[in-house]
């Protein structure tokens, strides 16, 4: 799949097949991710692959966008560790980038991903670390659910000219 015809056709899934997503498939968009631009390359994140269907089904409990998970095959938590930070701060940014490269390259194999926003909510953040048993320095950013999406979509132009501006801020 062409790069921008990926950006393009990417949406957020959140009805899937029930089928399991091979492990070569989650590593490589663990690989993914793992490529994405940071900080002074300072790479503060960590994975959580989660498949355990005990751990997926509790997530709505704490977590109110993100019912889909209870027939994901699987999902996989965004996390910022803040003993990598060399930039104090720049770990969202770092952690956002590196979501996003997880979703698409998803997207590139023909699985089904949505982005299911954690932090800053503090709710959400507890909950998951909790679940998790995640320590302290490592903050969850993101929820990934992935799957065999149940339907295609198709792509949309979002592309709108009045949000652009050249030079400064023009109305």
């Amino acid at each position: 799949m062409d790069l921008l015809e990926g950006i393009h056709t990417r949406r957020s899934v959140r009805v899937y097949k029930n089928a399991p997503v091979d492990e070569a498939k989650v590593n490589d968009c663990l690989a993914a991710a793992m490529a994405a631009p940071s900080a002074g390359n300072q790479q503060p994140w960590q994975f959580v692959v989660i498949a355990d269907r005990t751990k997926l089904d509790a997530i709505p409990g704490f977590h109110p966008y993100a019912a889909m998970v209870k027939k994901a095959p699987l999902a996989i938590v965004v996390c910022g560790d803040l003993s990598r930070e060399k930039y104090k701060g720049f770990w969202v940014q770092d952690c956002s980038a590196a979501t996003q490269n997880l979703l698409l390259a998803a997207h590139a194999m023909g699985l089904g991903a949505v982005w299911c926003g954690l932090y800053p909510d503090e709710s959400r953040v507890d909950g998951m670390r909790k679940l998790l048993g995640l320590p302290e320095t490592v903050v969850p950013l993101a929820l990934i659910p992935i799957g065999w999406p149940s339907e295609a979509c198709s792509r949309i132009d979002r592309f709108d000219a009045k949000r652009v501006h050249h030079d400064g801020w023009t109305a």
